[in-house]
């Protein structure tokens, strides 16, 4: 995982407990309503999401900015591109 530390985020979704592929839509819907440049951080606790954010942000203007994982909670800092 990242070594970076924790950016801020304007935004938080608690999408623990859900499975794929609702913490990433629901991801894409809280990213529609910000602005460009605002972070999202986003728990989740479906294994997959590791894979499906990153693939969000490699097929979007999106960016990943830093991940974590304490336990079975993975966290997902993401800014809004343009």
């Amino acid at each position: 995982m990242a070594a970076t530390s924790q950016p801020h985020a304007h935004r938080e979704l608690d999408l623990r407990g859900l499975s794929c592929p609702l913490p990433i839509l629901r991801t894409k819907q809280a990213l529609r309503d910000m602005s460009v440049g605002e972070c999202v951080a986003v728990q989740a606790t479906d294994p997959h999401a590791v894979i499906d954010f990153r693939a969000l942000c490699d097929t979007t203007e999106h960016h990943l900015l830093h991940e974590e994982q304490h336990g079975d909670v993975l966290t997902f800092w993401l800014e809004k591109g343009s």
